[in-house]
């Protein structure tokens, strides 16, 4: 018992290994292949029993249809056959006509297959037909004796003695449908047990082999970049005394957070060389210290985001690349944007970028839509104007609701003046709240309304006349941040 414990043991150490070589996309296809495959084997098998059921149901029913509408039509067929004998009006001409043609649609409809339907039907579908030439032979004599003949009523209740007959063999044939489907009906039944026992089971398959892949992505993929947002937080706060991260594997996420480590080395390393060379001037190297961190931090992070998204191009892991890449570019805008206005358009793209790694953090709890008239598109706004607001939206209101909510962005030019909107569906600022962030932003309390909120409706006064910024919120109900100035006319 002991050596196989330990065989089993050895082989997944050995699995183990092998897994941490794949890269992140290998990994995701080894994961969802599976699932996708129970999936669809259940689905397929589902289809396929169901279908040969339906098909044999159809065969059952259309059988009794067809013998059905025959003894329906001979019947209907003597009944205006009499009336015709009885009266001969053109009326009951017609109808008796018209009753011959359905009788013989009806009798050419009649399964005349002996493989399918088997010796008895076989044979009494023959009588039926070789029984029907006969009749056909006998009404053409009929009506070609004269009434006053002695024949005449003879041949008169002899067609009615083979009307009988033929209805006669319809019910039989009838009869003999309704037994076989019977039968038929019997042998399926066991057939469509089987759909819910395969449905169950590969049900169960597809949960098993899912729930394994939301562990296996939570350890390899969740759980790291869980722990790397943990890190690149303390060193946003110039702490490095956090332990390093030890990636397992050599996928793409293992390389991150391999770059990552050396950032903060690097970015470590150069804060202590610089303390110890400008030691001498304290109060200088701090200001310079400071300023230097601020600058590193963003700018190395900048050139090895584009290293990995190089590597995750190589890898073809697109959804890493694209979290990268609307990283990098946040970082380059935030780098080379010295202006003190940018197009509404620029600005736009930013929250965008923004919104997309929120989005990959959060998932589908986080939803937005972006209304901006085209018009207003290339006018001019206070910098980094919008995607405070958005944070805000984000952190204080849709975070706190289990369910998430949405952010709405809308922008329209009303006579002269740019009318910009951020809403969001979050969970609202209580009224007292709210009063106190209106009377902290009219006094310029910054501590009381947060820097961004703050710094956006300082630099709309500070920059336009006319410059204003609305915030109306209510508990529960959401929040909405309008600014509104008007645009200076070009040249």
């Amino acid at each position: 018992m002991e050596q196989i414990r330990v065989a089993v043991s050895k082989i997944r150490e050995k699995f183990h290994r092998q897994w941490l070589s794949y890269s992140l996309r290998q990994k995701i296809r080894m994961i969802t292949g599976p699932a996708t495959a129970a999936v669809f084997l259940a689905v397929l098998a589902a289809f396929s029993i169901a279908g040969f059921g339906m098909t044999g149901f159809h065969t059952i029913l259309e059988n009794n249809a067809k013998s059905l509408d025959f003894r329906v039509a001979i019947e209907t067929e003597s009944r205006r056959f009499a009336d015709f004998i009885r009266d001969g009006s053109e009326e009951n001409r017609d109808a008796y006509l018209n009753a011959c043609q359905e009788t013989l649609s009806a009798l050419s409809a009649l399964p005349y297959d002996y493989e399918k339907i088997g010796a008895d039907r076989f044979a009494k579908t023959w009588s039926i037909r070789n029984s029907f030439e006969t009749y056909e032979k006998r009404k053409e004599l009929f009506f070609s004796t004269d009434p006053s003949d002695e024949a005449y009523v003879d041949r008169l209740y002899e067609i009615y003695g083979i009307q009988g007959y033929l209805q006669s063999y319809a019910g039989s044939l009838q009869q003999m449908n309704e037994e076989e489907g019977n039968l038929n009906y019997h042998r399926l039944v066991p057939l469509f047990m089987l759909v819910p026992a395969f449905t169950v089971i590969f049900a169960a398959v597809a949960v098993l082999v899912i729930w394994r892949m939301n562990r296996s992505l939570e350890r390899n993929l969740v759980a790291p970049v869980l722990k790397l947002s943990e890190e690149s937080k303390r060193i946003a706060q110039n702490d490095f005394s956090g332990r390093d991260l030890c990636p397992e594997g050599e996928d793409e996420i293992a390389d991150l957070i391999r770059a990552f480590g050396v950032m903060k080395h690097s970015t470590k390393g150069y804060i202590t060389t610089l303390k110890e060379k400008h030691e001498v001037e304290k109060q200088l190297d701090a200001v310079r210290l400071q300023m230097l961190k601020n600058q590193i931090n963003p700018h190395f992070l900048f050139n090895t985001l584009n290293m990995i998204v190089g590597m995750a191009q190589v890898e073809e892991a697109e959804t890493t690349e694209k979290m990268i890449t609307a990283m990098s570019r946040l970082f380059r805008y935030n780098l080379k944007s010295t202006a003190s206005v940018m197009p509404l358009e620029r600005e736009i793209k930013v929250v965008e970028d923004y919104i997309y790694l929120q989005k990959m953090r959060f998932g589908g709890r986080i939803r937005y839509s972006i209304d901006c008239s085209p018009e207003t598109l290339d006018l001019l706004i206070p910098s980094f104007a919008l995607q405070p607001i958005v944070e805000n939206a984000i952190v204080h209101g849709i975070c706190d609701k289990p369910e998430g909510g949405k952010i709405c962005i809308r922008s329209w030019m009303k006579g002269r003046k740019l009318w910009i909107s951020v809403a969001d569906t979050g969970s609202g600022i209580s009224k007292e709240r709210l009063k106190e962030i209106r009377e902290a932003l009219s006094e310029g309390k910054e501590d009381k309304t947060g820097v961004g909120i703050g710094n956006i409706y300082r630099r709309l006064h500070t920059m336009y006349k006319d410059g204003e910024l609305y915030l109306y919120s209510s508990a529960g109900c959401g929040t909405v941040v309008q600014m509104t100035f008007t645009v200076e006319e070009e040249g």
